[in-house]
């Protein structure tokens, strides 16, 4: 029997509902069972999933651009960076786990719910900005994967890349269990792909732990600090954080309290052992470039495909290079499928218009290939490294708009009930958030004033 303060919150979540119309992603609601009568390993197995979908969005071509440029100019200096971005990054994505869990709704829902919609408009518009940038990333990575490996020109492989909604499509009718199947497949592709580079780099592992220490030129540097902004905008993306509230919700757990207080925490070490998974591809991706490039005295390495072709050389195999290539176009079509997830959470969740999926994929990929082509044809190849850095910078800016609502309606006992974010929590999840904003500051005033 469901005690009275669970009760309470599922009367509160079905008025929540009853408000706001459909559940979010709800073709997919619910749709995978949690077995009621089963051990603990079992039901853990259950919820695995939705966190390995958000960790690729911590590993795409964009996490490559900014991880290779600092590892090549700045060595394993800002290896602490990826770090403290990765802890950001569990810690917020287990709020946005709480979040769908207390009540039902994903991020975008809740922001409509608790403010007026002059407020939700804007926010609305920047999480979509927040999805091109990030779709922006994986158009230009996948097109970049295609010439390394196949000798596709840039062009041609932006165009191909709108295809993959035909992927996504025949992915989803299949079931939800089968997009999570195949992402974790190239995942594990993708770190097969880098430990064998890594083995062949033979990075200085003293050099890397120090570079897990934080030093004071990283705030200092205007150059290091806007490397690490991109680190940062590329390891804690907004649209993971309303990707992550819908898709826990795919979950078809129980009603009570205490089946929810389960599902949270095995919610939480979902997305916890993802992140950590995520944090060692980014580390990789920045200790080859550090150990191969900066070593080597190329410490101008900006551009993904100057990374491929000085691979071979520098490291003496030719293996190398075609291992780096397939990663990264696991990688951009890893991304191609969360980056469309994110986008119909956020229509739907905000503005409450439900695009037929292909719709909504061609009109994200559209808006992303439009800059993309236009960089390419005009400034090539070198041109399509700066635009990668730029859109991971310009997600560090929009992440304040995620990230402080998500902290102040975890933080409201009113709309999460027994689940609310503990104080401690509540604590972290600020300073993090004034963390990112004081940054992006710094960064405006560098640039600004020099």
């Amino acid at each position: 029997m469901i005690c009275k303060k669970g009760a309470g919150m599922l009367e509160r979540q079905d008025a929540w509902l009853r408000h706001g119309g459909e559940p979010s992603m709800a073709e997919v609601h619910r749709s995978i069972p949690v077995p009621a009568v089963a051990g603990r390993f079992r039901r853990f197995l259950a919820f695995l999933g939705p966190g390995y979908l958000v960790a690729v969005g911590y590993m795409d071509p964009g996490n490559w651009a900014t991880s290779i440029a600092g590892g090549a100019r700045y060595g394993y200096t800002l290896l602490v960076v990826a770090l403290v971005s990765n802890l950001m990054a569990v810690l917020l994505q287990a709020l946005s786990a709480r979040l769908a869990i207390a009540t039902g709704r994903d991020l975008a829902q809740a922001c409509r719910d608790a403010y007026p919609r002059w407020t939700t408009l804007p926010l609305w518009i920047l999480a979509e900005v927040a999805v091109i940038a990030t779709d922006l990333a994986e158009v230009i990575g996948t097109a970049i994967g295609l010439n390394l490996l196949f000798g596709l020109p840039l062009e041609v492989g932006v165009a191909v890349t709108a295809v993959d909604v035909f992927l996504i499509l025949w992915l989803q009718n299949k079931g939800f269990r089968w997009v999570e199947a195949v992402i974790i497949a190239l995942l594990i592709v993708i770190s097969v792909c880098f430990a064998v580079q890594i083995v062949l780099a033979d990075p200085d592992w003293q050099a890397v732990l120090q570079g897990f220490l934080p030093e004071r030129q990283i705030i200092e540097d205007p150059g290091m600090l806007y490397l690490a902004l991109g680190i940062l905008g590329a390891t804690v993306m907004p649209h993971n954080l309303y990707l992550h509230s819908g898709l826990v919700q795919t979950r078809a757990y129980g009603g009570s309290l205490a089946d929810r207080r389960e599902a949270l925490r095995l919610a939480t070490w979902d997305s916890s052992l993802a992140l950590t998974f995520a944090l060692a591809i980014n580390a990789s991706i920045l200790i080859l470039a550090a150990s191969t490039f900066n070593q080597a005295g190329e410490t101008a390495v900006d551009e993904i495909d100057k990374a491929y072709l000085l691979l071979q050389p520098l490291l003496g195999s030719a293996i190398a290079p075609v291992l780096f290539g397939i990663a990264l176009l696991c990688s951009g079509l890893n991304s191609t499928v969360t980056a469309t997830l994110a986008g119909q959470i956020v229509m739907e969740g905000f503005i409450r218009i439900r695009l037929k999926p292909w719709l909504r994929r061609l009109l994200t990929r559209i808006l992303a290939i439009g800059p993309a082509l236009f960089i390419i044809l005009y400034m090539g190849s070198s041109g399509a490294g700066r635009l990668l850095i730029l859109s991971q910078v310009v997600l560090s800016f929009q992440l304040p708009f995620a990230v402080v609502p998500l902290v102040w309606l975890t933080a409201s006992r009113a709309k999460m009930g027994e689940l609310v974010a503990p104080r401690w929590v509540t604590v972290l999840a600020a300073a993090t958030a004034i963390v990112i904003i004081g940054l992006n500051i710094n960064l405006i005033g560098s640039i600004l004033f020099g």
